[in-house]
């Protein structure tokens, strides 16, 4: 019988500020993320013997590196379980593109698992474990687009409409560590109430970092913004911009330079894994 196969979707970050900077020198942010409708997928086969492995090669990420990995072990030791698992990752988010991939990939690991090795365990400990993981993780076992706070454990459901987004891939990767890193990265805008998110409210932060470092994205970004507002979405280097309708988002995408490489993708209204644990 062959695994089942598990979504980890992408996020985009509508908004993204830097409030501040804790003593032990992790940021406070808050931002808005949104999940869309294009994914990794990861299949899991419940192993007897305890081992936990990643069964395929992926570029560029060692499987003693690989997030999932790391999730489904924190995960045993918090089940006090003795099965195990194979672990096959089907990656299709970028590395370094500011989507949340390798998060995406440790929360569904930490949802799909928690029910496969019949743990149960509730959402609010899986919540705990995400966030030993990274800051992003936590947002996608919660499973609502959110205000993220703090740095990323204080989550907050944010309403928001219907969208299409056009993404934009450029070809590079992004570092987290050397945007957050910078000596000019503005670590101080005033946070701001958010209950419905509106577009006056977007913006990041990184931006302006993320461009003068990486001038693909900034090639990027000044591209779309010819026909939308557009942005960064984390970290960098993917950049996006909202539409009302699909047709819209692909008109746009078909005036596209040669070579540029992107996707449409619908906003979801909750993560598809949401109702896998209580």
């Amino acid at each position: 019988m062959e695994p089942q196969g598990y979504p980890a979707p992408a996020k985009l970050n509508l908004m993204l500020r830097v409030v501040g900077r804790r003593a032990d020198g992790y940021h406070l942010l808050q931002t808005v993320l949104r999940f869309i409708d294009y994914a990794d997928t990861l299949h899991y086969r419940v192993r007897e013997d305890g081992v936990i492995a990643r069964v395929n090669d992926v570029a560029g990420v060692p499987a003693e590196d690989d997030l999932a990995v790391r999730a489904a072990r924190l995960l045993k030791s918090a089940a006090g379980t003795r099965l195990g698992a194979e672990i096959t990752l089907e990656k299709r988010l970028p590395l370094g593109s500011g989507l949340g991939g390798g998060s995406s990939d440790a929360a569904t690991t930490l949802l799909a698992l928690n029910r496969l090795w019949g743990a149960d365990l509730p959402r609010e400990r899986l919540l705990a474990i995400a966030l030993e993981l990274g800051a992003d993780v936590p947002v996608f076992v919660w499973g609502e687009n959110a205000l993220a706070e703090g740095v990323g454990e204080r989550l907050t459901p944010v309403e928001l409409p219907p969208a299409w987004y056009l993404v934009l891939v450029p070809p590079v990767a992004v570092p987290t560590a050397r945007i957050f890193a910078h000596p000019e990265l503005k670590r101080d805008s005033n946070p701001i109430r958010i209950q419905r998110f509106s577009a006056e409210q977007a913006g990041n932060d990184l931006e302006p970092i993320v461009c003068r470092e990486y001038p693909e994205v900034a090639r990027h970004l000044d591209w779309l913004r010819r026909a939308a507002p557009a942005w960064v979405t984390g970290s960098g280097a993917c950049v996006f911009a909202a539409f009302p309708a699909e047709r819209a988002a692909r008109e746009v995408w078909a005036q596209a330079p040669a070579g540029m490489q992107g996707f449409i993708a619908q906003g979801l209204a909750r993560h598809p894994l949401r109702d896998l644990a209580r």
